[in-house]
């Protein structure tokens, strides 16, 4: 008689873990066929595309923003054409009339390019209104005349604002900007309060209280010298051809004695009547004649001490200055008996020897002739 074997088994406590998960006895898993796995396929990229693509636009979108952000930070320049560009809506704060020096700024231009794009205003119409940079695109339309170049000088970079933005604040914009010139002159500051209290588009009308409006950034003292500037420009300006070249202590005393001489108009207009080929130091020597200075007012004698003879007075000695731009700043230039000082930011020393002493020499005999 033959044993039987025992063997221990072990049952789970769930029975449906008994169960393997397995096809019945016999069966296999079914298999796609080649129709259904190309669907599967399809249906698995479309929808990885569609992943992909809704990352894109988001992106984008973010892009977009951020973009917009920076242009109204002033921080995306465009290339604008020069024909787009309109000038009407400021009055510029450079005397107008043939700038002498665009010329030294073309060559810059030229030779560096531009340094610093121009600020524009887009409007409704799809022109722009200038800003910022009035020279610097009287410059660019000046090389695309001469040269006819479209490609090089058509176009110029531009940082452009959304329409709207109210005038007074364009007007500031440009006055702060033109602070930080070394160049620009109180006769210059004074004429843009002018203008600016004629704009029939602003509401101030008093010059001296645009002052106060355009010029917050200047110091008091600097704003007071701008209002006495003011009447030199408003009852002198016709007569005058230089009188951004007018220095603060002459401006101040010509204001002075507009004040207390009904007289000294006439007396200007006729000084200069005819007289189209004087220069610079002619304007501003004849104005130091009628207001009784020279380039520095001499101070006041005082009374001799008891016993000393009184000392003789020197006269002043006459000197002529006046201001030029270069391509390096503005300079200026002194000319006095026995001097000829040339001032400007520039470092003479680097300069080869003998190539000043030439330029000195060259200067010299030009004022020979």
């Amino acid at each position: 008689m033959k044993k039987r074997r025992m063997f221990d088994i072990t049952l789970p406590d769930d029975p449906a873990e008994a169960l393997p998960e397995t096809f019945p006895a016999g069966k296999v898993e079914p298999r796609r066929g080649p129709m259904a796995s190309a669907i599967a396929e399809t249906v698995e990229t479309v929808r990885e595309r569609a992943e992909i693509e809704a990352q894109i636009r988001a992106e984008n979108d973010a892009l977009a923003h951020e973009h917009m952000r920076l242009r109204k930070l002033g921080l995306v320049v465009d290339l604008v054409p020069l024909d787009v560009i309109d000038q009407y809506k400021l009055v510029r704060d450079r005397k107008v009339g043939v700038d002498i020096e665009l010329r030294d700024l073309c060559a810059s231009i030229r030779e560096l390019g531009l340094s610093n794009p121009i600020r524009l205003e887009a409007r409704d119409d799809g022109r722009f209104e200038l800003v910022q940079g009035f020279r610097r695109l009287s410059a660019y339309r000046a090389l695309l005349e001469e040269t006819g170049d479209a490609a090089a000088w058509g176009a110029i970079p531009a940082v452009v604002t959304a329409p709207g933005e109210g005038l007074e604040n364009l007007y500031r914009q440009m006055v702060d900007e033109n602070l930080v010139r070394k160049d620009i002159s109180f006769a210059e500051m004074a004429q843009l309060a002018l203008d600016y209290a004629r704009d029939p588009q602003t509401e101030e009308r008093d010059p001296e209280k645009a002052v106060a409006q355009l010029f917050k950034s200047a110091g008091y003292q600097k704003r007071s010298y701008i209002r006495g500037f003011i009447p030199v420009v408003e009852r002198l300006g016709a007569h005058l051809r230089y009188a951004e070249e007018i220095p603060r202590a002459l401006g101040l005393t010509l204001a002075k004695r507009l004040e207390e001489d009904e007289s000294f108009v006439p007396m200007v207009r006729e000084a200069f009547r005819d007289w189209d080929g004087r220069s610079v130091a002619d304007e501003i020597a004849t104005l130091r004649r009628l207001v009784g200075q020279g380039e520095d007012e001499a101070a006041p004698p005082t009374a001799p001490a008891a016993g000393q003879a009184p000392k003789a007075v020197k006269p002043a000695k006459a000197k002529t200055s006046f201001q030029f731009d270069r391509t390096e700043g503005r300079g200026k230039c002194v000319a006095a008996a026995g001097k000829l000082e040339i001032v400007l930011d520039r470092d003479f020393s680097t300069i080869d020897r003998r190539k000043l002493e030439q330029a000195v020499r060259a200067m010299l005999d030009q004022l020979d002739r």
